[in-house]
């Protein structure tokens, strides 16, 4: 079995379902609904052969482009040597979900409108951006009776 070239070759753990969680699909996956633009994570489930995505987009981030009964058309980066391709893909619902990767931007962007609104009835500046986290305040530290320790580098001895 050396140098197998199969469509699902290797994909031992990557398409097996996780504990506990064997059997039939539940119900919810089906009732997600996915609009034209949405972001959407490609995750292979093993229990469904049909519509699977290869391998190569597993864990893969795309964007839907068409929706029909069953499935969706997502657009997909892939790397092929040195070039980077927009792939189209049709992939059953059973295979991927809403990714999460935009929620946190999305809050970011309605806190800044609202930081914005309050600064301007009050007719002030806000930063909106993102600042580093600031160095730690000055402060003491205690050594609590115990007399602090000179370290120092070994001097280079030469052996012969």
């Amino acid at each position: 079995m050396t140098n197998t070239k199969g469509k699902r070759r290797g994909t031992r753990y990557m398409f097996s379902r996780p504990f506990r969680k064997h059997g039939v699909v539940p119900l919810a996956t089906y009732m997600r609904i996915y609009r034209k633009g949405d972001i959407v994570d490609i995750k292979g489930m093993g229990t469904v052969q049909k519509g699977m995505p290869h391998k190569c987009y597993h864990g893969k981030t795309g964007r839907v482009y068409s929706v029909t009964q069953h499935a969706v058309g997502i657009i997909v980066n892939k790397q092929v040597k040195g070039k980077i391709l927009a792939k189209r893909i049709n992939v059953r619902t059973e295979h991927i979900k809403h990714s999460k990767s935009r929620d946190s931007f999305l809050k970011h962007v309605k806190e800044n409108d609202q930081k914005k609104k309050e600064a301007k009835e009050k007719g002030t500046w806000v930063q909106l951006k993102h600042q580093p986290a600031p160095p730690r305040e000055a402060h003491f530290v205690r050594t609590d009776g115990k007399e602090p320790e000179l370290l120092e580098p070994i001097p280079y001895e030469f052996m012969a």
